[in-house]
């Protein structure tokens, strides 16, 4: 692979971690505060682009389109976590799971029904609809770098806010024993509401942000879901530090992987063989990386304190 190459793919794999990381925050939150299994997490980034063509069909004004998908969003997530959400917490984890993924087939239908089958594309903002001359050969969309600071900026202030903030205190205690959290008078029930409601904004930030490079379309965020369990898994639940760093090991592997999984195997088999070998090798290597990191450390590689 060439040095041109390989620079592309790991750009590429720091935006799909800043993607996945924008989604797992939020889920390893809800997961780590609340104990709840969301299967329909992935469905908030779905909605997030969706809102986000939406409105800037009807303004045609990027960041207008964006701060109202972001309330969008928050509000969705709110009447989810009130309406169907709140009622699940002292259920078992089958319980969660079931309703939650009955969850994800109604929104997916209800995307089908209200902007149809099809897939949708919008530009990225004019200001950043160019390219970026990395090298003298190379030049990469600037919004896709967009997406990379974005991503960084955004880690940055939830660090502070998780970190150096009241509500941030009690995220990271809800994280680590929710029950003493609730005995010292914390209204638990409220913490909850605003973590849920938080990381419902935060995935429906990513689709906003992925929607002028990814198509638009029904169920475009449950495979990324999927990933982002990988991430909060690997990273340790609860911890935002451990999803940040967990989300750009797993972006990196993943597209580095499905790049060069295949030509590291010609060195060593028939190129039919690797053809057929390598793209599935490639399909597991997070997998493989997840296993990997239990192995050694079962609770993740930062898990929040106090987790098991």
């Amino acid at each position: 692979m060439s040095t041109t190459l390989l620079l592309i793919q790991i750009l590429n794999g720091l935006q799909l971690g800043v993607l996945l990381f924008l989604i797992a925050a939020g889920l390893t939150l809800v997961f780590g505060v609340m104990g709840f299994i969301n299967l329909a997490h992935g469905v908030q980034y779905m909605i997030g682009a969706y809102l986000t063509v939406w409105f800037y069909g009807l303004t045609g004004h990027f960041m207008i389109a964006l701060i109202l998908a972001l309330a969008a969003a928050l509000i969705l997530g709110l009447l989810l976590e009130t309406f169907i959400f709140s009622h699940l917490y002292d259920r078992d984890h089958l319980d969660q799971v079931l309703a939650t993924f009955g969850v994800i087939l109604f929104l997916n239908q209800a995307a089908k029904v209200l902007w149809g089958p099809t897939p949708l594309n919008m530009p990225a903002p004019e200001i950043l609809a160019g390219s970026f001359q990395i090298t003298e050969n190379l030049q990469y969309p600037l919004w896709r770098i967009a997406i990379i600071a974005i991503g960084l900026i955004v880690a940055l202030l939830l660090w502070f806010l998780v970190t150096r903030t009241r509500v941030g205190m009690l995220v990271r205690a809800g994280a680590s024993n929710a029950e003493m959290v609730s005995a010292l008078g914390v209204n638990i029930r409220r913490l909850f509401m605003v973590v849920f409601g938080f990381g419902a904004m935060l995935a429906g930030f990513a689709g906003a942000i992925a929607a002028p490079i990814y198509s638009v379309e029904p169920g475009m965020g449950d495979d990324l879901l999927i990933t982002a369990f990988v991430v909060i898994v690997i990273g340790g639940i609860g911890s935002i530090r451990g999803a940040f760093i967990a989300a750009l090991l797993v972006g990196l592997v993943d597209t580095l992987g499905r790049s060069t999984i295949t030509d590291i195997l010609k060195l060593f088999l028939e190129p039919s063989a690797a053809n057929q070998i390598g793209p599935a090798l490639a399909s597991m290597a997070i997998y493989v990386l997840m296993a990997a990191v239990l192995f050694f450390k079962p609770s993740g590689l930062f898990p929040a304190k106090g987790a098991a």
